[in-house]
């Protein structure tokens, strides 16, 4: 005899809406505490769920709860990413200008980016809503909802924050971070150009993402000209500016730090969140993996910002990563034998942090 729990998963598929509507706000929590009550049956109340997300805008709030609590399961997630059908119906609702659950669209698919064949959204294209003034690139409309929809100015309902995780676990991949550094006919912007302004916004997931997305696509040791290069990405800053405090620094450093941060308000903070700070200070290790980095790290005395993150960050994984570049930067070149030749330099070979 089927349990109370296993008859309410049953009604989620009820023709009346009064009690999908109560059955699905119910399950809300044992999507989280039981998620096996949703794989009976080859996961046919999965299937369903998927199927309520264009119900009523309520019915469709609970079922997109559940799926996003449901995708913690390998099982489920799989079911769920994997299928196309599903994946365009999403993309296409989170698009929409009037909907009202977009954020929770986004939060699903920021799950769902986490399992490895939705890069193919990377190919994908489908025509863009009018107000969103982006082209048929599927990558595009998700930047550019996520760029123009910050604090509710493209849907009064949503944010998007949530879209920066999507991007950060897709830059994981080398096809998604060529997309950053490349750039785009529709608008004449480099992607990452785009997202760098984030480093330093309210929103924790923004930031948490932005800085993710950064480390990621900085892998591609050949872009690391344009990352530093002034008139291009000029990544630098934007990765400086979130590490550095209120703390003094002597003069003649002072003078050496990039323009923007020389005349820093006396109540500058740094970031809150260490695990922001480490992705930053694994970044600019990344960044040091060509000569021509570590010498611009050492021009613009990155050295003292860090020595100062370390000496005032309370956390391990901040210390060591600070520890690590303050390796790098102190060591002497000539002595290392590092006269680079390009791609015969041990330097040049990136390692995973």
């Amino acid at each position: 005899m089927p349990t109370e729990l296993e008859e309410l998963v049953g009604f989620i598929s009820h023709p009346n809406p009064q009690i999908r509507l109560v059955a699905t706000e119910n399950l809300v929590p044992f999507s989280s505490s039981q998620p096996s009550i949703f794989k009976t049956n080859d996961l046919l109340p999965v299937k369903h769920l998927k199927i309520l997300i264009r119900d009523h805008p309520k019915v469709a709030e609970h079922a997109l709860s559940c799926l996003i609590n449901l995708t913690a399961d390998r099982e489920i997630l799989e079911n769920v990413s994997t299928d196309d059908k599903f994946l365009g119906i999403l993309l296409g609702n989170l698009t929409d200008p009037k909907e009202p659950n977009a954020n929770l669209y986004a939060m699903l698919l920021a799950n769902m980016s986490k399992w490895d064949s939705l890069k193919r959204i990377a190919a994908q294209k489908q025509p863009a809503p009018e107000p969103l003034k982006s082209d048929e690139l599927m990558l595009n409309q998700l930047l550019d909802l996520f760029v123009k929809g910050a604090d509710g100015t493209y849907n009064k309902d949503a944010d998007y924050d949530y879209l920066a995780y999507v991007l950060a676990d897709l830059s994981k991949h080398a096809e998604i971070r060529q997309f950053f550094l490349t750039q785009q006919d529709y608008d004449g912007v480099m992607p990452i150009n785009k997202i760098k302004v984030f480093t330093e916004h309210k929103s924790d997931i923004r930031r948490k993402g932005v800085a993710s997305i950064i480390k990621n696509v900085a892998f591609d040791v050949p872009a690391h000209p344009a990352f530093l290069d002034e008139d291009q990405i000029n990544i630098l800053p934007y990765i400086l500016l979130p590490i550095i405090g209120p703390e003094e620094y002597d003069e003649d450093d002072m003078m050496d730090f990039l323009p923007d941060l020389q005349l820093l308000p006396p109540d500058k903070q740094r970031d809150t969140d260490p695990n922001i700070i480490q992705t930053h200070v694994e970044t600019l290790t990344i960044l040091t993996t060509t000569r021509e980095g570590r010498e611009l790290m050492r021009k613009i005395k990155v050295y003292p910002i860090i020595k100062e993150t370390h000496l005032r960050v309370d956390d391990e994984g901040v210390q060591e990563a600070c520890e690590r570049i303050v390796q790098v930067l102190m060591r002497d070149e000539a002595e290392e034998g590092a006269e680079n030749v390009e791609g015969d330099d041990e330097d040049d070979k990136v390692v995973e942090l």
